[in-house]
């Protein structure tokens, strides 16, 4: 019979399995929602990865300090901020779907819409009241549905506006 690991050794081990479960099963999604905040294609998407690695690098860092939080709110919250922090270079976008809305347009409708965030716990993670979420929520929706019109907006952009109707 084998013996088992004991130490420092093993338990790091064990943490990075564990995080490495985390990171296939969360980082996909994860990648989504940051290429939409940045505006970037799927397929270049430099900037969306970058927040990314971040914000995966901090959950990694406070991996063993996770007792009933969820790791994936935990990285949702630190892309959220993160993107916030340098939405500067982001303001134009790349010709992503968002890419007609600005940054903070683009932050709510992700947090509200595509990854189903409760309006007063996006109103907390923004610093925004309840009712000036609701109101940037419904310009960026209306945004999106004149750019479907228009037909300056893809299909993706056009089933997301139709989506949140």
């Amino acid at each position: 019979m084998r013996e088992q690991q004991r130490g420092p050794g093993a338990e790091h081990a064990h943490r990075t399995r564990e995080f490495e479960a985390f990171v296939a099963g969360a980082a996909g999604r994860l990648l989504h929602a940051a290429t939409l905040l940045t505006a970037e294609t799927r397929a270049h998407n430099p900037y969306a990865q970058s927040l990314l690695t971040a914000a995966l690098a901090h959950v990694y860092a406070v991996w063993d300090r996770l007792r009933d939080e969820d790791p994936y709110d935990l990285a949702r919250r630190d892309l959220a901020a993160r993107f916030a922090r340098t939405a500067w270079r982001h303001h134009g976008g790349q010709g992503g779907v968002l890419s007609a809305l600005s940054p903070q347009e683009r932050l709510v409708v992700v947090l509200r819409l595509c990854e189903g965030v409760a309006e007063e716990q996006a109103a907390a993670l923004l610093g925004l009241s309840e009712s000036r979420v609701r109101a940037v929520c419904a310009r960026a929706v209306a945004t999106l549905r004149a750019a479907a019109r228009d037909g300056t907006a893809g299909p993706a952009a056009r089933q997301a506006s139709g989506a949140a109707a």
